[in-house]
């Protein structure tokens, strides 16, 4: 019996353990709360925190290593009432760096339109392929726009299935909601929901899709082997990323790339060549243009 039972847990152990795609943290301040119970926000961030965590979100498996790391800080801005509420939603994603111990920021944006409706203990499920409420449709739309992007960056074009739920996502959303709720309609301006989804999924976007995965996949998870070689294939995607500017003006996937991607051009072109530093500055110079300042370090 004890043979039996020392084999028996010999074998477990030899399994592998795997873990969903995502790893989210949440963070929920509420600065000028007046009407509504605190204990409503203690329930809300662990709803969303386990909304992400034990969701599962597609058919892969995923080890505890390549899980998605996000963070996610809201800002509670407005009460409608005492269970609805508007709020900034600052949503960070990263994924591990192949060779590293490090990761790569792989989508940073800010919703400052994030308005939901939420009851202590509410439970968030996902549907698919139906409206539940404005919050899980948040909240699932963003995850598939990270899980996409973070497919894209291993295989070109990989993400597409998941971009496409996403989209489906906002379709299900009903007009009166959209109406009442802003961000998921095109009328409202350039830089919501819309268009992030409308931009990934565009052909003429395609060939900066392709440039993420270059940069990620050939350059990036290469840098430790010979990084002169991964700052030229990533300086080479950044050219692709300029031409997609220029046949696409003021798109909101190149602020997106820009916001995810900018501090991290300047660590890695840091120990570059003058020509790759200077390369870079004009690149993002024009790209990004209201933070400029930041890149002139790179020609000191």
């Amino acid at each position: 019996m004890k043979q039996f039972l020392l084999t028996f847990f010999m074998i477990l152990l030899s399994v592998p353990f795997f873990a969903q795609e995502l790893n989210a943290k949440i963070t929920i301040n509420t600065p000028k709360l007046q009407t509504a119970d605190p204990k409503v926000f203690e329930s809300l961030r662990t709803a969303m925190q386990e909304f992400f965590n034990n969701t599962r979100w597609t058919e892969d498996i995923y080890e505890i290593t390549e899980r998605i790391n996000i963070n996610i800080n809201m800002t509670i801005t407005e009460e409608k009432s005492a269970t609805e509420f508007r709020a900034d939603f600052s949503i960070q994603a990263t994924r591990p760096i192949y060779g590293s111990e490090q990761e790569t920021v792989i989508f940073t944006h800010l919703d400052n339109n994030f308005y939901f409706i939420y009851e202590q203990f509410q439970p968030l499920i996902y549907t698919q392929n139906s409206y539940s409420d404005n919050l899980t449709s948040l909240l699932s739309f963003y995850a598939y726009i990270i899980i996409g992007l973070d497919y894209d960056s291993f295989a070109p074009y990989s993400g597409e299935k998941y971009f496409q739920t996403a989209q489906e996502i906002m379709s299900n959303v009903p007009e009166g909601v959209k109406r009442n709720y802003a961000g998921w309609r095109s009328i409202e301006g350039n830089r919501n929901r819309y268009w992030l989804v409308e931009n990934l999924l565009t052909p003429r976007v395609q060939p900066m899709r392709q440039a993420w995965y270059d940069y990620h996949r050939l350059g990036l998870d290469k840098m430790h082997e010979e990084p002169a070689v991964g700052r030229a294939i990533m300086l080479q995607s950044l050219e692709t990323v300029q031409s997609v500017d220029k046949t696409y003006p003021n798109s909101m996937l190149i602020q997106v790339f820009s916001n995810s991607k900018g501090q991290e051009l300047i660590d890695v072109f840091s120990q570059g060549t003058r020509e790759e530093k200077t390369r870079v500055v004009d690149i993002m110079t024009k790209i990004d243009a209201a933070n400029s300042r930041k890149f002139s370090v790179l020609r000191s």
